[in-house]
């Protein structure tokens, strides 16, 4: 009787989370469950705090979230990878049949904060936000004195993911890295009023004490599945925002202590497109969701998206491809030009090597079973190279540089001999060719201060577009604007 109690508590607390379909800032947050209740019930059964984070998780690949019931890109944290991904120009947006994500792709709705491109990112980073306190305020706050390992694990779990939201909206909503310019409202409490907005430098520092506190907090959890973060999703993060932060020596340590102690391994040559980027279990992800037919996810899907083996837009008519300039960057000895083929013969790259359902019938997934990645251990060669060729630590970078493309290029000599700024942009290209359609090369360009100069696109072709362009970031929703009374309407 005693546990099917506590599953209905969890589950009342899920529903009463998660289902509600008020915008979360529109009114404030406590129309959702007090932080009082919430500590009270928390209190009484420590499993509370569990189900509240499988809400969180549940929120990065649900469709909705994003805070609409009928739009096709509102599917979670992979819709926003394929806005990132256009935004910086190494996605192209092949066709404009369907329409869905074709105002990003022209550059159109970022300059328009009417616009619901603008509107989705942050109701959903923001309900990742709302969850992540909401955990924490039922565990005592954030500076509550925590008595068990269960307490920590959860009190660890929900500050990465607030700071992993925080973090996200800062490069989606933020032009340029200033530390005095104004960028988002920080909450830290369900039971916060609207709130004015911070600078970077405030944002950021939050954002690395929280990450700081989880990697401690999360030492010795043992997570269920990869679906949950854990100390070296947390350090991984970690390792992003000092980068981000210009703290060249940390971002570096943080990223080796990962490629260390994690136990994940790069992809070697031959699994580049054997390995078809699809399934969880892969030696090489961190932190990714095992989709299976429970999740109930078919056309709205990343896979419905990006995937011609899927039931997709990418099979119907609006591909999504490898800017051609990307494309003819890599050299002839690189074998991950093998992930991209055209075979239609319509000038245009499909990822068709890297992601596809293993039935690799053309249109044939109907009900998305493969799998979600959110971060890999590549990427952490890739920070530990940024970092120390950023630090002036040529040969360092080159050391972790070689370490990923020796895996990649067959003849990966070359990059011994970069130095300076020409070791930084391979560095950038790297980063790019890796994690092409995995929502990390807007992140690199902004990190870099790097110009997109699009090829093979439907417009805006071999025109010089800086990363600090209003058009490439998203601007601040109407509807945060209408409600929140310290924004004011925006003009520009």
């Amino acid at each position: 009787m005693k546990k099917y109690f506590t599953k209905i508590i969890v589950f009342f607390l899920a529903i009463t989370l998660w289902s509600c379909t008020e915008e979360y800032l529109e009114t404030q947050p406590t129309e959702f469950i007090s932080g009082e209740r919430i500590e009270e019930v928390t209190e009484y059964n420590p499993d509370v705090a569990k189900g509240q984070l499988l809400g969180i998780y549940s929120l990065m690949y649900e469709t909705g979230t994003g805070g609409t019931d009928l739009d096709h890109d509102d599917f979670g944290q992979k819709g926003y990878d394929i806005y990132s991904d256009l935004l910086s120009g190494d996605m192209v947006l092949a066709g404009y049949n369907y329409g869905w994500y074709s105002t990003i792709a022209s550059y159109t709705s970022t300059t328009d904060y009417t616009d619901t491109d603008n509107y989705k990112p942050w109701r959903y980073y923001y309900r990742i936000i709302l969850g992540a306190n909401s955990v924490i305020d039922g565990l005592g706050g954030n500076d509550a004195e925590l008595a068990t390992d269960e307490s920590k694990y959860s009190m660890g779990q929900a500050k990465t993911m607030r700071a992993f939201a925080y973090f996200y909206l800062s490069y989606l909503y933020g032009e340029e890295f200033i530390n005095d310019a104004d960028v988002l409202p920080i909450y830290t409490s369900t039971t916060d009023p609207a709130k004015p907005l911070s600078t970077f430098a405030d944002v950021y520092a939050f954002v690395k004490d929280d990450l700081e506190q989880s990697v401690s907090l999360l030492e010795g959890f043992a997570r269920p599945g990869k679906y949950v973060v854990d100390k070296n999703v947390a350090e991984a993060l970690l390792a992003y925002v000092y980068l981000t932060m210009e703290e060249y020596d940390k971002a570096a340590t943080a990223a080796q202590n990962v490629i260390n102690n994690s136990g994940y391994t790069m992809l070697e040559m031959d699994e580049l497109t054997s390995d078809g980027f699809n399934d969880v279990n892969s030696h090489s992800w961190l932190w990714g969701v095992d989709l299976t037919l429970d999740q109930g996810l078919d056309l709205v899907s990343w896979w419905g998206q990006v995937d011609l083996f899927t039931y997709s837009y990418a099979w119907a008519g609006d591909p999504k491809t490898m800017d051609l300039g990307l494309y003819n960057s890599m050299r002839e000895t690189d074998a991950r030009r093998n992930q991209f083929s055209d075979p239609y013969g319509q000038g245009i790259m499909r990822p068709l090597d890297k992601f596809y359902a293993p039935g690799r019938a053309i249109g044939g997934q109907r009900e998305v079973t493969t799998d979600y990645v959110f971060m890999r251990i590549e990427e952490m060669y890739l920070v530990k190279a940024e970092a120390e060729a950023f630090a002036g630590n040529d040969a360092e970078a080159q050391q972790a540089l070689f370490e990923l493309v020796s895996k990649r290029d067959s003849i990966p000599d070359y990059v011994n001999t970069l130095s300076g700024q020409d070791l930084k942009d391979e560095i950038y290209k790297q980063t790019r060719l890796e994690l092409w359609g995995e929502g990390k090369s807007y992140l690199a360009l902004k990190r870099n201060e790097e110009t997109v100069v699009r090829q093979g696109h439907i417009e805006l072709n071999d025109i010089p577009i800086p990363h600090n362009d209003d058009r490439l970031t998203l601007d601040i929703p109407y509807q945060e604007i209408q409600d929140n009374p310290f924004i004011s309407f925006q003009t520009d």
